[in-house]
C-alpha cells in the first residue's frame, strides 16, 4: 500500500506540473507525442540510468577514499549534478537533432527541458517518498517527504534542465556555427552548475534552516525563469502579430481570426469549437513561427515548403471557423 502510495504522489503531481508547463505554451504548441517522449525519457532513462551512475561512482569514490562523508558529497555536490544533467538534457538534445523543425523558439527549449525534467523528478520522487519517507519514518515520514519533494522541491528538476533546453534553442535559432557549437555546452554547463549549488548550498547549513534557506534561494531561482517565461510569451504574441498581418491582407485568414489568433486563451479554447478550429489556430502560431525562421534563417530546413503549406491548409480551413 505504501509503494502505491509513494508512485501515486511520485507521479501525479509531476503530471499536473507537465500539463501546466505544456499549458504555458501559449502560441506555438508541441506535439504531444515528442513531449510524452521527453517525459518518458525522464522517468525511465535519464532515472534509472542516474541511479546505476551515481551508485557506482559514490561506490568507486568510497574505495578510493575509505570515507563515507567523502563518497556522498562527492555523488550529490560532484557526481548526480553532472550525470543527471547530462541525461535529461539527452531527452532535449535528441529532439533537436531528430526533430528540429519543432524547435521554433526559446520557450520550446524550456518545455523540452521541463517535461524531461519533470519525468525525472516523477521517478526520483517515488523513491525518495518510499526509501527515505515510509521505510524511515513511516506513514508520518511518507506525508513528510510527499511535502518536501512536491511543493516545497518541486520543480529543480523542471528548472536545471530548462537551461539546456534554452541553450539548444539558442543554438536551433542562430546562424553563426561557434554559437551553434557552444551555446548547447553553455546550457548544460549552466544546469548542472546551478543543479550542484542546490544538491551543495542546503548540505553545507544542515537541518531545517540549511532545507528553508535553500529553498528560499531555489523560489528565487523559479520565479525568475517564471517571469523569463512570461516574457518569452510576450515575445511569441509579437511574432504572430507581425507574421500574420500578410495573411489578413492576402485574405488567407480575416481580420477577426487574426485578433483571435493574438489572444494568449484561444488555443486553450479553441477545441471546444470543433477539431477544424482548433488546428486553424494552431496552424496560425506554426506559420508565424515558421515564417520568422524563414525571415532570420532562411529555407535551412525547407521553411519557404512549410510556410506555403501552412498557407493552404489556413486558406482550406478558414471557411470553417468563425
Amino acid at each position: 500500500m505504501a509503494l502505491l502510495v509513494s508512485i501515486f504522489f511520485g507521479f501525479v503531481p509531476m503530471f499536473l506540473y507537465a500539463a501546466f508547463v505544456f499549458w504555458l505554451d501559449r502560441y506555438e504548441k508541441e506535439p504531444k507525442a515528442l513531449l510524452g517522449a521527453a517525459f518518458f525519457w525522464g522517468v525511465v532513462i535519464a532515472a534509472g540510468g542516474a541511479f546505476i551512475l551515481n551508485t557506482l561512482f559514490g561506490v568507486g569514490i568510497y574505495i578510493f577514499t575509505n570515507s563515507e562523508a567523502a563518497a556522498d558529497f562527492g555523488t550529490t555536490s560532484i557526481v548526480a549534478p553532472v550525470v543527471e544533467e547530462i541525461l535529461k538534457g539527452m531527452a532535449v538534445g535528441i529532439v533537436f537533432l531528430i526533430f528540429r523543425k519543432e524547435f521554433d523558439s526559446i520557450l520550446d527549449g524550456i518545455i523540452y527541458g521541463g517535461i524531461a525534467g519533470l519525468g525525472f523528478a516523477a521517478t526520483e520522487n517515488t523513491l525518495y517518498i518510499y526509501r527515505n519517507g515510509y521505510l524511515e519514518g513511516g506513514w508520518g515520514g511518507l506525508f513528510l517527504l510527499v511535502f518536501i519533494r512536491v511543493f516545497v522541491v518541486g520543480w529543480m528538476h523542471a528548472f536545471f534542465t530548462a537551461f539546456t533546453g534554452i541553450g539548444f534553442a539558442v543554438s536551433r535559432l542562430n546562424r553563426n556555427m561557434l554559437i551553434k557549437i557552444i551555446t548547447p555546452l553553455a546550457g548544460l554547463g549552466v544546469a548542472i552548475t546551478v543543479h550542484a549549488f542546490h544538491n551543495t548550498f542546503g548540505g553545507l547549513i544542515g537541518g531545517v534552516e540549511g532545507l528553508a534557506l535553500g529553498s528560499l534561494v531555489d523560489w528565487f531561482g523559479w520565479a525568475l525563469m517564471f517571469g523569463f517565461i512570461i516574457w518569452l510569451i510576450g515575445y511569441e504574441r509579437n511574432i504572430v502579430k507581425n507574421q500574420l498581418l500578410e495573411e489578413v491582407s492576402a485574405g488567407v485568414i480575416s481580420q477577426e481570426q487574426y485578433k483571435k489568433a493574438l489572444s494568449p486563451w484561444t488555443l486553450t479554447t479553441a477545441g471546444m469549437s470543433g477539431r477544424a478550429t482548433s488546428r486553424f489556430y494552431h496552424a496560425c502560431g506554426e506559420l508565424a513561427h515558421k515564417k520568422e525562421q524563414l525571415k532570420k534563417l532562411g529555407d535551412e530546413s525547407g521553411n519557404a515548403g512549410i510556410v506555403e503549406s501552412l498557407r493552404r491548409e489556413l486558406a482550406s480551413l478558414s471557411p470553417q471557423v468563425r
